[in-house]
Parts: C-alpha cells; structure tokens; sequence
C-alpha cells in the first residue's frame, strides 16, 4: 500500500472531519474511500443516484420479506415501563 501526503487549507479538513465523524469513519478512510470511487471510475456527483437506488433496493428487499416498523407493533407506554412486559 502507498502512503500519499496531501496538504489542505484549516477549513476544507474541518469540513473532511465532520463528514468523517458523520460517516463514523476517520478522515483518512474517507480519502482513501474517495480515491478508490475515482480510480473506478466513480463520480462524485453520483453518489446521490447510488445512495438513493441502494436506499430503493434496502426498502424493496424488507418490503418483500414482509419485514419492517409499524406503529401497531409498538407496545403501549405502560407496556414499556412494566417491568415483566419485554420478554
């Protein structure tokens, strides 16, 4: 693996740590995930399609194994704060 050493300006890399930390990923992951997307041929400016169609596909896959949150499931408040309730 080869090291690379970039020099950014103080608010492009406060910017790159608070996308980061939103990601739960370190700044480094970020580039490197950045610059693997570029290698193969990923644009940066497709990242709201790929996000949205795999967001389509997640949805679609739980709809068809009949899975998901319903508000019917939910027990009710004093369901939840009885202790012998959570089984």
């Amino acid at each position: 693996m080869k090291n690379i050493t970039v020099s950014v300006d103080d608010q492009t890399y406060d910017v790159f740590c608070i996308r980061a930390e939103k990601s739960g990923i370190s700044v480094t992951a970020l580039v490197r995930s950045y610059l693997a997307d570029l290698a193969n041929g990923v644009d940066a400016g497709d990242d709201f399609e790929l996000l949205q169609r795999l967001q389509n596909e997640t949805l679609a896959t739980i709809e068809a194994r009949g899975a998901g949150l319903r508000s019917v499931d939910n027990l009710s408040r004093c369901e939840l704060h009885r202790p012998d309730a959570i089984s």
